[in-house]
């Protein structure tokens, strides 16, 4: 209940860059539990504690947001108000990537491998499958981008079936991103000495993920609120009503949306970020 009470949808909103320090110290405390109670299945178990941490707050900001939907008929309204929730969305998913990162750097190696060695064994199988043979990058986008859309159909599904599921797959994911980065600065980090390059190696790392990754997330979420929308009207019992009908298109458009980030996302994550970096 101590994690759960720091942060309220409303408080949330106005302040949505305090989500990144509440993400940071949920997954912080989840990382260290994990380690302590359940060390030889501490890669899943951290996820889930860290779930059951945010859930409250994601379950109550889609209660708020179906609300907004049944009060609010018009579109431009209604983005401006999702907007709010979804910025500290993204800046509670940032907070978890870089909670794993910087204890994938900083633990001892015998930590960190039984801390992600689950999420080390899924990033070494993706990118066999993208480097297993020579790919043009037409048949790479539509690779990356129908890979992600499954995704976003998790999120939906998830979201749909238990309210705020889709923060489930969005933790696992920030645990694998997280990896991923601490990895690549990890890797690089024998090579630099002074605390400058240190600086220099983290910031690339954190931005060859983030360039094409925070409009991926932003997808997940957009798609998952909208689902969770839904999910909460028919608990309720408002599919009854005529409103819900706006609610139903209010979402559609979401999912439409989330699509339309997700490709947006492949093509820079395929064509932008490897001349980048």
């Amino acid at each position: 209940m101590v994690l759960e009470s720091l942060m309220n949808p409303f408080s949330a909103e106005k302040k949505p860059w305090e989500m990144l320090f509440i993400g940071f110290l949920y997954s912080t405390v989840a990382i260290f539990l994990s380690l302590w109670i359940f060390r030889s299945y501490a890669s899943m178990v951290m996820v889930f504690l860290t779930v059951m941490a945010a859930m409250p707050l994601i379950f109550s900001t889609t209660q708020l947001e179906e609300e907004k939907d049944m009060r609010e008929a018009r579109e431009f309204v209604l983005i401006k108000e999702h907007g709010r929730a979804l910025s500290f969305f993204v800046m509670l998913f940032i907070g978890f990537t870089l909670s794993f990162t910087l204890w994938y750097i900083v633990l001892p190696a015998d930590l960190t491998l039984a801390l992600f060695s689950v999420q080390s064994k899924t990033i070494n199988e993706i990118n066999t499958q993208i480097t297993g043979g020579v790919i043009e990058s037409l048949p790479l986008l539509s690779k990356i981008f129908f890979n992600n859309l499954k995704v976003l159909i998790f999120c939906l599904l998830f979201s749909f079936l238990y309210g705020a599921g889709a923060i489930f797959v969005l933790t696992w994911n920030a645990s694998v991103i997280g990896t991923a980065i601490g990895n690549f600065i990890r890797s690089n980090l024998s090579e630099a000495s002074p605390f400058l390059q240190y600086f220099q190696i983290g910031s690339l790392g954190v931005l060859r993920y983030f360039i094409h990754g925070i409009p991926e997330i932003l997808a997940y979420f957009v798609g998952g609120l909208a689902a969770g929308i839904i999910s909460v009207g028919i608990i309720r019992h408002d599919f009854a009503s005529k409103k819900f009908r706006g609610v139903v298109v209010d979402s559609v458009d979401m999912i439409l949306l989330a699509v339309g980030l997700l490709f947006a996302a492949a093509i820079i994550e395929v064509y932008v970020t490897p001349v980048l970096f």
